[in-house]
């Protein structure tokens, strides 16, 4: 049976409360982090750090608010998260001090560590590997593409995945091209998979607000699950 723990982890002035999901093993295995959306560390989080869980790895929510705080509107949401878009040396010290905690424990093979992450937490997965994290590679999930602006030329060497919904609101075609131009400079090996008639948040079924661009869909949930699974086969072999 998989193991559970909460972890720790001091960042500055706050207390992360990772979620940690371990397989049963008979040594260190790779680990993925698994980063939240705006509203911060759900079971939604949680419960996709259980399935990496079930793919051998072990599987790690972050919390990046602290203090498992998470938001109970569009109003908190955005309150929650606009501070670390507007300080990204800030974010990207939490998502290291995540890594780390997470290379050290016993049942992690530090030398195989992954992350993927969702709306906002796509943002925190390529801000990984933008940052020059130890990662072997990110997945960024109907994510935000805005660059780092505290970072200039990042060279990338970290594999980067987005899986993005082409009808996304919150993500524009021309920040789509945007993305692709910054990966080319950075010397990334990167790849893009788009889903036609898909908007954001589509592995969330709880998404349902065609008005505000947040919809869950079936198939693209399905497929992206599946293009994870592979990636991460990839970057761990």
């Amino acid at each position: 049976m998989p193991v559970e723990q909460t972890l720790d982890v001091a960042a500055g002035d706050i207390t992360m409360k990772m979620f940690v999901c371990a397989p049963e093993s008979d040594g260190p295995a790779p680990a993925v982090l698994v980063s939240h959306a705006w509203g911060g560390q759900t079971e939604f989080e949680k419960n996709k750090a259980r399935q990496v869980a079930q793919l051998g790895y072990v599987g790690v929510a972050m919390d990046l608010y602290g203090d498992a705080r998470t938001g109970g509107s569009t109003e908190e949401n955005s309150a929650l998260m606009q501070p670390l878009l507007e300080n990204r040396a800030e974010l990207q010290a939490r998502l290291h001090a995540s890594l780390a905690a997470t290379a050290a424990l016993e049942s992690v093979d530090a030398a195989k560590v992954g992350a993927m992450g969702y709306c906002f937490g796509g943002l925190c997965a390529l801000d990984l590997a933008r940052s020059g994290a130890a990662v072997k590679g990110v997945i960024s999930l109907h994510g935000l593409f805005v660059p780092a602006d505290n970072l200039d030329n990042p060279q990338i060497s970290a594999k980067v995945l987005a899986l993005h919904g082409w009808d996304d609101p919150m993500v524009k075609p021309d920040q789509v091209l945007a993305l692709a131009e910054e990966m080319n400079a950075a010397g990334a090996d990167w790849q893009l998979h788009a889903y036609g008639g898909t908007m954001h948040a589509f592995t969330n079924p709880e998404a349902n607000d065609p008005d505000f661009g947040t919809v869950y869909s079936p198939s693209a949930d399905r497929r992206a699950w599946q293009t994870t699974r592979d990636f991460f086969t990839e970057i761990f072999e």
